[in-house]
């Protein structure tokens, strides 16, 4: 095959794609990685990071790349602080939920920072949901299994964006105390949520 015609068919098998595609799906089409590698070295693509590819960055925002990448994770901690406008500052590096059993080398790349919370299959999906996020969709888990899991893991949390999570939650009008002590139970954390929720409800 000419290596114009190759690069019509990445470059098609990228928009099949949604804009990135895996070098599995390309050694499906016959396109071995010493292809690969002459197109990413005419700049005819771009590596986003090992084994998938994109014709241009430009395409994505920040979001939607962490959106595409990471279909299976959730947003956590203070990235799901931040998405339900409870935190005001972007976090550094995006908090993710995902199953304790996934590679950890999918999480090994300079843009976006990425920031993994291996998480136990079964714990991964109490309290999951969805939101449209800066222009695209993310699984994140709801404010009431988003505020256990600050609790949980408030040592690793600066102490501010700890309390504003606090304050955040006792001010959302559309909070639900009742999922939030059956998650408390589950996530082991329900003399936190009656010592420092529970007072002021």
């Amino acid at each position: 095959m000419k290596m114009e015609d190759i690069k019509a068919l990445v470059l098609k098998a990228i928009e099949d794609n949604g804009g990135i595609v895996k070098k599995e799906q390309l050694s499906k089409l016959g396109i071995d990685y010493r292809r690969i590698v002459e197109l990413l070295n005419s700049g005819d693509i771009v590596r986003v990071k090992n084994g998938y590819y994109t014709d241009k960055l430009e395409r994505f925002s920040e979001e939607q790349l962490v959106a595409v990448l990471f279909p299976d994770a959730k947003l956590c901690m203070e990235s799901a602080l931040y998405a339900y406008g409870y935190i005001d500052q972007k976090p550094y590096g995006w908090r993710l939920a995902v199953d304790k059993n996934t590679s950890k080398s999918r999480f090994k790349m300079e843009y976006p920072k990425i920031v993994p919370y291996y998480t136990e299959p079964e714990s991964l999906e109490i309290g999951a949901t969805t939101i449209e996020f800066k222009g695209a969709t993310f699984g994140i888990y709801d404010k009431e299994r988003m505020i256990c899991d600050c609790l949980k893991y408030e040592s690793k949390m600066d102490h501010e964006d700890f309390k504003a999570a606090l304050q955040g939650y006792i001010r959302d009008a559309d909070k639900d105390i009742s999922t939030l002590l059956e998650y408390a139970r589950e996530r082991k954390v329900i003399k936190k949520v009656q010592s420092l929720i529970g007072v002021w409800l």
